[in-house]
Formats: structure tokens, sequence, C-alpha cells
């Protein structure tokens, strides 16, 4: 039985940047510029364009700079960045963003393997760069990685991602990102985390759901949110992505895919799926391939779209 489901959902499209980054083929700035005005126009909200890290940790996005200054920004469309700390913050600044990301992850493992520091260490990068943040009028908007299961620890206790997540919060993040880092998360897990979180935030659009689809459970999981009050959640354009720093990681659920489940249930996004579908022929041949996205591979099939 499913609980009174939202109106509206808000998407968060992290494919130029979480999707892209995982791509071991160099893609040429004008292709992801034109990939990103593509998306622009597909009514999506939210798009995080890149990150502003070191290029010897992310050489896809090393073109951070160009590509953030290059694209056609649209009205009422937020574009942001992932950034590590206080000098990525400065870069996002000077190419007039007015939000950005951090990352922490709820495992110590982890944290140490993809930002080299303890959770401790990390957190106090970020309190330091939201405070900057806040001083120059920009949001920052925090994912917590491992959040369901890490690749070199297993299991996380809920309890510890209720208290990183309070924490952030309570540094002045606007809302934190639960990031199933290797696809490992199942619905009834999904439900005890979202229950043990709700006894310490505000208000339910503090959090936003980022599931891996490894495992094939990513709808599933988000439907487990959907029904427990969550609004917002992460995809990635024809399912690209992954975590150079978790072995198995695979692709971010598909954006597509998503929308689609979602307006099938009456739910909108403001979201148009053909322009979506446009978007991943595009990309179809930049990489040479086809992606990992249901909707979009029948659409194509039916319609007879030359790929």
């Amino acid at each position: 039985m499913f609980n009174k489901l939202p109106v509206e959902v808000e998407i968060f499209e992290v494919g130029p940047r979480d999707g892209l980054q995982n791509e071991e083929t160099l893609i040429s700035t004008k292709d992801k510029i034109n990939f990103i005005d593509k998306l622009s126009l597909s009514g999506l909200r939210n798009i995080e364009i890149t990150a502003f890290v070191h290029p010897k940790w992310s050489p896809q996005l090393a073109d951070s700079n160009e590509l953030a200054l290059g694209i056609n920004r649209v009205d009422k469309i937020n574009y942001t960045a992932l950034i590590p700390n206080t000098k990525g913050l400065e870069r996002a600044k000077l190419a007039n963003l007015g939000e950005v990301a951090i990352i922490v992850s709820a495992s110590e493992s982890h944290s140490k393997r993809n930002l080299n520091r303890t959770i401790d260490e990390t957190l106090e990068v970020v309190k330091e760069t939201i405070f900057i943040a806040k001083q120059k009028n920009i949001k920052v908007r925090a994912y917590l990685s491992t959040v369901f299961g890490c690749p070199y620890e297993g299991y996380i206790s809920p309890d510890i991602v209720s208290k990183i997540t309070r924490i952030l919060l309570d540094m002045g993040a606007y809302q934190v990102s639960l990031g199933d880092t290797i696809g490992v998360a199942n619905p009834l897990q999904v439900s005890e985390i979202l229950k043990n979180l709700f006894n310490v935030i505000d208000d339910k659009k503090q959090l936003a759901l980022h599931f891996h689809d490894t495992r094939g459970l990513g709808l599933a999981n988000s439907l487990v949110g959907l029904n427990m009050g969550i609004t917002t959640f992460d995809s990635s354009l024809g399912g690209l992505g992954g975590c150079p720093y978790a072995p198995g990681a695979t692709g971010n659920i598909s954006t597509e895919d998503l929308v689609n489940m979602l307006h099938s249930m009456g739910i909108e996004t403001g979201v148009n799926l053909e322009k979506l579908v446009d978007c991943n022929l595009f990309l179809q041949k930049i990489l040479n391939r086809e992606l990992n996205s249901k909707y979009s591979k029948t659409y194509i099939a039916t319609n007879k779209v030359p790929v």
C-alpha cells in the first residue's frame, strides 16, 4: 500500500559530472558543452556540470573552468559543480556558479581512498568551505557516500549516517544526498535508514537519494524513498556513472527511466522525455556505444530512430 505520493519530484541530473568522470576516453570540451546545452533544453532544473578538482584525480574534468564558462545558461536552471575544498570554491565562484556540492563518506576506509582524509578531517574542511560559501552567497549541497554499504568495510551503521547528516545540515548544507555508491542497497534497508534519519532532520526536503543501479534495484529503492516522502532524486542521463575509488560500482539510475516511472505514476518532474532521448542519442554518438537506459532503448527501437 502506498502512502500519499508527492505531486512533483525534483530531479538532480549528475551525468555531466558523476556520469562522465568515469569514462576512460577523454571527451572534448565542445562535446561536453553541447551535451549540457541539450540537457538545459529538456526541462531539467538542476544540472551538475563538472567538478573543480585537480586534473590528476579526474582527468576527464580537467576542463572545468572552460566548460563552466562555455555553456549556454538557461534562466531558472541551477548549474552546480562538485568541489573538494575552499580552492575549488574559489574556482566555482570565478565560474559564476551559485551552488556547489561537497562530499563526505560514511566510511573511514572509503574516505581515506577517495579524499585522502579521515571523516573528521573531511568535516573540518567542509565546515570551512561552507562558512566561506555562505559569505559569498553560494549555496552548498552535500553528498554523503557509501551510506548503504562500503566496498572496503561492508556494512555502515545507520547511526553513523544520521550523525554525519545532522552535522552537515548544522554546518549549513541545505540538503544531504544519500549515496548508494556501489549499488548494494535494497528496499528494506532504504526504509530502515530513512526512518532513522527522520529522527534527526527538520524537513524531508533536507534529504535526497542518489542510487547506483549496479544490481538493478535503483528504481525499486527510489520508489521506497518516494513512498516515504523524499522528493529529490539524483540520476544520470543514460545511466552513466561509477566511482574510481569504489571497485565494482557502475552507473547511476537512468534519468530517462526515473522520469518515465514518475510520469507513469502521475508525478510531475517538468522534464520532457523525448528531449532526454535526444540527449541519449547525442551521447551514444560521442561515446560510440549504447547507453544503459531501458526507456531510451525502447523508444529508439519502437520509433525506429536512427542511431
